[in-house]
């Protein structure tokens, strides 16, 4: 059939029936049945073929699945008037071509030999343009015909008839080659217009309950995410999943997450969002990507908290271009937003429609919910922890470093009346070991105390680092940390504040910036980056300042190394691992 089609659309000069009718209207459907009846009446052997056009009808309404209802109505079209070949083609979203295209009578080798399936174009198009029954007997004598490709079945005459859900196009049938070589009759066309009536009830009748059944597995996944979210030690542990269960519901080709560095950063001051997960076949590398949030959609969607439908997105040029695709907010609240979540299939892919649109933005919303839930659930998980810290070492101090002083203390008045020199000896023994037990629980009182606020102590000193730097000058800074901070070593952290001092004493002497960023991350290695954009290291200065920051590093087993950027500026890295936490 794809040999129907044509470069130029139109309807040409052939004349179309004189009459447009709503198979879904009601008039329309009293007009269809007395044609029927009038059909029965007329012709004595039509009473067989109206028996084999309710079997038709009721083979057609009898299934619920979608994809199977398309096929049967084919099916039954071709059996009705006795067709070789039959074909339904699906509309797209924007009604001006087809999404899909279910054919009959023709095998699998010979559709490959023929090649791609028709998309819309030439008479195929005809009804598409103009949704009225065709009729034809000689197909290639059709202005919009040009002819068939190689290895495709001789057809000549042909009937096309569109199918309809409600007042809408749904797609329209294509049936050729009656058996017997005659001509399409208008009682065939009579009987087609029937069923495709019925078909276009079944059609809308498999689509809800498709649509019934897809807003079910987004329930279920939801509800799956709330569950592992309350299993998860950690909630990010579940991003994961999220993204699998939105790459395999919306049949998509790619599925990335992308977030904001620093979660603790108000999302109108994120200037970046980095991919977090990425799930398909279409693209690689993406992990760890940056995607700018004044210069992409993603970005567009995190900043105005709407979700989008686009017919392509490109994340740059390594990254390829993908095709249709949904980029959602996770939005947990209107005010709040956390990352976007980006579904895409491949660039000659079926679009998404408003529906999927909606079902896709309810799960997001719903997964962000949960996962802000979780995380307040974490924090204060966290705080209740910190309490029990607190309310441990009031109790070893107030209680039991108080009961083993006054027993050292006793001890000692013992050994004053002890006039046995060894046992004497033994008092003093045990006295010294006693002060030493008081001192080991007096250092783990501080740790208690301070190891969790050592995160939060840290990042307050490096913020007030940046600011004492820049306080006498027009410069504009940015501070971003991420990753454990409480996982910095005292010794280390010291050795990244005396790093970005002198790096910010560098830029605020030397580059004659207007900006300065100064990013702390923790992973396996602390690394902290300070990035300006000024003229660059000058010619002819001394190195101190930089021989210093290498010699940290060598000292922490770690590396230091400044780049120039292209657009003027320069960008200091320097980084040391952690220690192991056995060592």
């Amino acid at each position: 059939m794809s040999g129907s089609e044509s470069p130029h659309g139109g309807p040409g000069d052939f004349p179309l029936p004189h009459e447009t009718r709503n198979a879904q209207s009601q008039s329309g459907s009293q007009e269809l049945l007395r044609g029927v009846w009038e059909l029965i009446e007329r012709d004595n052997g039509a009473g067989d073929r109206a028996d084999v056009l309710l079997e038709a009808i009721l083979a057609v309404s009898s299934e619920l699945e979608l994809d199977t209802t398309l096929r049967r109505i084919v099916q039954a079209a071709t059996g009705v008037v006795g067709a070789k070949y039959g074909a339904l083609g699906v509309l797209n979203p924007d009604g001006d071509g087809l999404a899909e295209f279910i054919y009959e009578g023709i095998d699998e080798e010979t559709r490959h030999r023929i090649g791609e399936l028709p998309r819309g174009r030439g008479l195929l198009g005809l009804l598409i343009d103009h949704p009225e029954p065709v009729r034809l007997t000689e197909l290639s004598r059709h202005p919009q015909s040009v002819g068939f490709p190689a290895s495709h079945p001789r057809m000549r005459s042909f009937l096309g008839v569109p199918i309809r859900l409600r007042d809408k196009v749904f797609g329209n049938l294509y049936l050729t080659e009656k058996v017997g070589g005659d001509a399409f009759t208008e009682a065939d066309e009579t009987m087609v217009r029937a069923l495709a009536a019925a078909a276009g009830i079944a059609v809308e009748n498999a689509r809800l309950y498709e649509r019934a059944r897809l807003r079910q597995r987004w329930q279920e996944a939801t509800s799956e995410i709330r569950a592992a979210l309350l299993a998860a030690t950690d909630p990010a542990e579940v991003l994961d999943l999220i993204a699998n269960r939105a790459h395999e519901i919306s049949h998509a080709d790619r599925t990335l997450l992308a977030l904001p560095q620093d979660p603790d950063l108000p999302p109108e001051e994120v200037d970046r969002l980095s991919v977090s997960v990425s799930i398909g076949s279409l693209g690689s590398g993406l992990v760890g990507r940056d995607l700018p949030v004044t210069a992409s959609t993603c970005g567009a969607v995190f900043r105005d908290r709407v979700p989008r439908q686009v017919n392509r997105l490109d994340l740059g040029d390594d990254a390829g271009a993908f095709g249709p695709s949904l980029i959602l907010p996770l939005r947990s609240s209107p005010e709040t937003v956390s990352g976007v979540l980006v579904v895409a299939r491949n660039p000659r892919a079926t679009s998404f429609d408003a529906e999927q649109l909606r079902l896709v933005a309810g799960f997001t919303d719903q997964a962000a919910l949960a996962l802000r839930l979780a995380d307040d659930q974490h924090r204060l998980r966290e705080l209740e922890i910190l309490g029990d810290r607190d309310r441990i070492a009031r109790d070893l101090h107030d209680h039991v470093i108080q009961r083993l002083f006054a027993i050292g203390l006793s001890l000692r008045n013992t050994q004053g009346l002890v006039t046995d020199h060894e046992v004497g000896q033994r008092l003093s023994t045990t006295t010294a070991e006693l002060q030493q037990v008081v001192n080991d629980i007096r250092d783990t009182i501080f740790d208690l105390r301070n190891s969790a606020r050592h995160g939060s102590e840290l990042r307050t000193r490096v913020n007030e680092l940046v600011s004492e730097s820049i306080a006498e000058t027009e410069l504009e800074a940015k501070v971003r940390m991420t990753g454990p901070l409480s996982a910095i070593p005292d010794k280390l952290a010291e050795q990244a504040e005396a790093v970005i001092r002198e790096a910010l004493s560098n830029t605020v002497r030397h580059a004659d910036a207007n900006s300065v960023s100064v990013t702390v991350s923790v992973t396996d290695e602390l690394t902290v980056t300070v990035v300006d954009d000024g003229a660059g290291i000058p010619t002819g200065i001394t190195r101190s300042g930089l021989d210093n920051l290498e010699q940290r590093a060598r000292r922490a087993e770690g590396t230091m190394e400044t780049t120039p950027l292209p657009g003027g500026g320069t960008r200091l890295n320097w980084s040391a691992p952690l220690p192991r936490p056995n060592s």
